[in-house]
C-alpha cells in the first residue's frame, strides 16, 4: 500500500448534517440541477450516493444462481459531500444549521434550514 492510501485511510472521516434519505440538489458537476434521496453515506470518504444522480453503466456478467441478469447495468456513482446542499419543502437548496433547545431537563438538536428557517425532519421517520 503505498503512502498516499495509507493516508486517505488515516483520514478523519468528514462531519456532515446530511443524512440518509435526505432529498439534495447537485451543485455542481455533470448532474448540476438534479434532485434526489441520498441512499448511502460514506464519511471516511466524505462521499455521498443519490438516487438518480450519476448514473454509470457496468458489464454485469451473468450469475443465475444468484438470479442475475447479464448485460449492461446502470447504478448511481457517489457525488462529494460538498457537491451536493440539502432541499427544504419548497425546493430551494439550503445549508444546515443546528439549534440546540432544552425542553424540561432534555436537550434537544434539531437540524433547521439556513435560508428559510424550517426545521429539517428526515423522510425516514
Amino acid at each position: 500500500m503505498s503512502k498516499l492510501q495509507e493516508n486517505k485511510l488515516a483520514a478523519k472521516p468528514v462531519k456532515t448534517s446530511l443524512r440518509k434519505h435526505d432529498v439534495v440538489k447537485v451543485i455542481t458537476g455533470r448532474d448540476k440541477g438534479k434532485t434526489g434521496r441520498i441512499i448511502e453515506i460514506d464519511r471516511n470518504r466524505g462521499r455521498v450516493v443519490v438516487e438518480g444522480v450519476m448514473l454509470v453503466k457496468r458489464h454485469v456478467k451473468a450469475n443465475p444462481q444468484k438470479g442475475i441478469k447479464g448485460g449492461i447495468a446502470e447504478k448511481e456513482a457517489s457525488v462529494h459531500i460538498s457537491n451536493v446542499m440539502l432541499v427544504t419543502s419548497d425546493g430551494a437548496a439550503t445549508r444546515v444549521g443546528k439549534k440546540v433547545e432544552t425542553v424540561g431537563d432534555k436537550v434537544v438538536r434539531t437540524r433547521i434550514a439556513r435560508k428559510t428557517g424550517e426545521v429539517i425532519e428526515s423522510k425516514a421517520s
